[in-house]
């Protein structure tokens, strides 16, 4: 019967294709977005980024997105929104609310109404995060709490990941990422063709970042960490960069199998989000996605957060030390260093390169013995 009416038509069967969570972190630093004002303002880049959102919506009726803020002195949600449900002034059916206020909009109601709840929201947000940063804000920090929105990120990824499997009866995080290692701790090597990746629900990580890699040294630490619970539950974070240095997102994006890409020209902004960061984990199976051969795989000492290339490393909890900690003793651990006060950093001696021989003789000639003459 139900072929008949088409009700099945209606129906999500078991054979469907799970659908694809994405949790957008946009980079809110208002120094770094100053200096970007000449070539993408903040607002125009917003903008982009919600047609971007909406594509992704419009792939799959059953997609979720999320938006995170990371603003210098806080992460912000701006979607969904996780604050008293009392000053929203759109319900949980997306019906705008009139609170009294004579300058609220008239709600669009030709837009599509998933899109219309998240551009709301978004500006809403955004808008009233702008608007509670003081002066003494941006001057007492000029990066951004990077590392605060990654663990957002996370936390509402897992929480919908396990309702997900909750109520489809899909393989959960874990058990995905165990299957995709061997019941291991190591690397996925084909994490994108486990045969459990179409049972759960896809979820992945964009990074819009405009800070450099020196501003959020001091969370060396705790970025670090989201990297490698991204990595843990195969989770590929991707990285935008529209200007400045990214050290610790090239690594993030490498160790877990993401797109890094560094934009040119930050105009062509919309272009770079549907081309490269709109397939999902099920699509990039066949596709060519964009390598990085140079990742810059530079720390943070733990003494000052300062990128190093070359520190002293503690032998027992791996710690790194831009200078010989005081007293000789580890600050992480507490274990005695033996080395002096003066010591540098040992760096190892090249290996002298051995000429090529040709036709079994080496490069350089043989010196020839003059025969001497007899008597």
């Amino acid at each position: 019967m139900n072929s008949v009416d088409a009700s099945e038509h209606y129906e999500l069967g078991a054979t469907d294709l799970s659908p694809s969570l994405l949790t957008i972190v946009i980079d809110t630093n208002p120094h770094a977005w100053a200096a970007l004002e000449d070539s993408l303002p903040l607002s125009k880049a917003i903008a982009n980024i919600l047609v971007f959102i909406n594509a992704h919506l419009a792939c799959n009726y059953a997609n979720e997105v999320a938006v995170v803020a990371s603003h210098s002195q806080k992460a912000a949600w701006l979607y969904p929104s996780h604050d008293d449900p009392r000053k929203r002034t759109a319900d949980r059916d997306g019906d705008v609310v009139m609170n009294g206020a004579s300058d609220t909009p008239a709600p669009e109601t030709n837009k599509y109404r998933p899109f219309r709840i998240v551009e709301e929201q978004v500006t809403r947000n955004l808008k009233e995060l702008m608007d509670s940063t003081t002066g003494d804000d941006l001057r007492g920090n000029m990066s951004t709490m990077l590392a605060g929105a990654l663990t957002l990120a996370l936390s509402h990824t897992n929480r919908r990941t396990l309702a997900w499997a909750e109520e489809h009866g899909g393989a959960n995080a874990e058990d995905a990422a165990a299957d995709g290692n061997g019941g291991g701790g190591g690397t996925s090597t084909n994490r994108y063709s486990a045969s459990n990746e179409d049972e759960r629900l896809q979820s992945r990580i964009l990074v819009v970042s405009v800070s450099g890699s020196t501003d959020a040294a001091h969370q060396y630490i705790p970025v670090m960490n989201s990297i490698f619970a991204c990595q843990r539950l195969s989770i590929p974070i991707d990285v935008c960069k529209l200007s400045g240095d990214a050290v610790f997102l090239q690594q993030a994006s490498d160790a877990t199998k993401g797109v890094y890409m560094a934009l040119a020209e930050p105009r062509g902004l919309l272009q770079y989000l549907m081309m490269a960061f709109l397939p999902d984990q099920r699509s990039r199976r066949h596709l060519v996605l964009p390598t990085r051969v140079d990742v810059d795989f530079r720390a943070a000492c733990f003494c000052h957060r300062r990128v190093v290339d070359v520190g002293f490393v503690c032998s027992i909890c791996l710690s790194i030390f831009c200078e010989p900690p005081p007293g000789g003793d580890c600050m992480t651990c507490g274990t005695h260093l033996d080395i002096g006060d003066n010591a540098k950093p040992a760096l190892l001696p090249r290996k002298k390169k051995k000429k090529k021989r040709v036709n079994g003789a080496s490069g350089t000639g043989t010196p020839m013995s003059t025969p001497t003459p007899g008597p």
